[in-house]
């Protein structure tokens, strides 16, 4: 079978959410990148419900789907969006997707989302392997070492998200 490239890996990544603190990917996203409707993908989950457990697959509160949609599309317009709550397949859940789905673009877009969900662990993992071996120099160093190993943690840490008040508000006296 040949090693094309059907959808570029970037285009996944950036379809891979983080959603109730687990790496998952919507349902609507997915059906784009397999080429068929959304509907039909879940029309076929539902006649093999009984291969996607609450740990593969999961339906989105109306609040969460809302959160979600703010964050990804800022503001929407009337009518713009589904009346249904999405699905959102884990890891799992999407190598399940490829017993389910039988077209040959939908395996081999399987192949490459599952690829992604595994670059995507080795680096959270090379991450963790780095902070370790730093954690480790720093118990066999000295004290004179101690800033650069402080700056380079500060650097490895993702900044504090602050928040800030929008609009317009009068100085209290």
């Amino acid at each position: 079978m040949k090693n094309t490239v059907l959808v570029p890996q970037h285009l996944i990544e950036s379809k891979i959410l983080l959603i109730k603190g687990k790496k998952a990917m919507l349902d609507k996203d997915l059906s784009v990148l397999y080429g068929v409707e959304t509907k039909m993908l879940n029309r076929a989950v539902k006649r093999n419900i009984e291969r996607f457990p609450d740990d593969f697959m999961f339906q989105l509160t109306k609040g969460e789907y809302n959160e979600l949609l703010r964050c990804q599309f800022g503001t929407l317009k009337r009518g713009q969006h589904s009346k249904y709550l999405p699905y959102a397949f884990t890891e799992n859940g999407v190598a399940m997707l490829s017993s389910v789905l039988n077209s040959k673009r939908a395996i081999r877009v399987n192949i490459q989302i599952m690829r992604t969900f595994t670059k995507i662990r080795e680096m959270l993992a090379t991450h963790k392997e780095l902070r370790r071996k730093i954690e480790e120099m720093e118990k066999k160093y000295d004290h004179q070492f101690k800033v650069v190993f402080d700056i380079i943690k500060q650097l490895m840490t993702p900044p504090a998200k602050s928040k800030k008040r929008i609009g317009f508000y009068k100085d209290e006296e």
